[in-house]
């Protein structure tokens, strides 16, 4: 599932309108609605406690990675413990009382310099806050703006990808199970229904996600099973570009190596091979 951002309800960017309408509202010369709405929501309260999370990602810049992964991963753990429906009532007050004093229209139209890093925050606390499936490629994302913000210089996607799989990873085996059907999300927005071969492969993944040898192992099986079966069927193909697709495909199936590690990129791999030999049985 993914996590729409709403400038409603994030925390950072309610607080840093507030500050900025007390600011307006004191060089216009009248008493500002906004002070006494920002004492009340935002001391000691379950929003005081969230907008510090977003506060502390401004407290640090030019970090090393090592330092910013760090700051990222206390925000997150540190937001699994807000009471969630306490949060929620008082956001909706907020934004109530807010309309109360000001048009809701014009308070959110103002732009904020920092708008990408606390829609970045407010979907990663909103993502592991939640009951609902983790999306990684939105997590990966969500993570690379905050790491970026911190470090002040680009981040090797791919390593962020790699530290949130190892993640899952160390998790219990359901929430793993949970991960991997999230993954199985996309591949079945083309492919409605799963084969056989698909299904023994999901299975497989799933009932070794605590065994990475076993899991190695049955990768590389299959691997070599569907190079047999493509190069068999090759013999009896007389489609010259069907051949030449078979081919190309047996000269780039991948086998892991003693240090790889059967994962969610190779899963899909199984799936689509499987899936393509299904198309090449109805076309041959």
């Amino acid at each position: 599932m993914t996590i729409k951002h709403s400038k409603y309800k994030n925390t950072g960017i309610l607080f840093e309108l507030l500050v900025r309408q007390i600011t307006a509202d004191t060089l216009s010369g009248v008493e500002s609605p906004a002070t006494n709405i920002l004492k009340k929501y935002f001391g000691k309260t379950e929003l005081g406690r969230e907008y510090r999370l977003y506060e502390s990602l401004f407290k640090y810049t030019n970090i090393s990675e090592a330092k910013a992964e760090m700051v990222v991963s206390t925000i997150v753990e540190s937001s699994k413990q807000l009471n969630r429906s306490v949060l929620k009532r008082q956001k909706y007050n907020l934004i109530k009382e807010i309309k109360n004093h000001y048009n809701l229209d014009e308070f959110f139209k103002i732009k904020l310099p920092n708008y990408k890093i606390q829609a970045a925050t407010y979907t990663l606390i909103e993502t592991y806050g939640g009951d609902q499936l983790l999306n990684p490629d939105q997590i990966i994302e969500n993570k690379t703006v905050l790491l970026e913000h911190l470090t002040q210089s680009n981040i090797n996607k791919k390593e962020v990808k790699e530290n949130i799989l190892e993640e899952f990873r160390q998790q219990d085996k359901d929430v793993r199970v949970l991960a991997y059907r999230v993954l199985l999300e996309k591949f079945n927005d083309k492919y409605v229904n799963l084969n056989i071969n698909q299904k023994n492969v999901l299975k497989e993944f799933i009932n070794s996600v605590d065994n990475t040898t076993k899991l190695k192992e049955f990768y590389n099986t299959k691997v070599n099973e569907i190079k047999e079966h493509l190069l068999e069927m090759n013999s009896s193909v007389t489609n010259p570009a069907i051949q030449v697709k078979i081919k190309e495909v047996v000269n780039i199936l991948p086998t892991l190596g003693k240090t790889d590690k059967a994962g969610d990129d190779q899963l899909i791999n199984l799936l689509q091979y499987y899936q393509l030999i299904e198309e090449l049985e109805i076309a041959k």
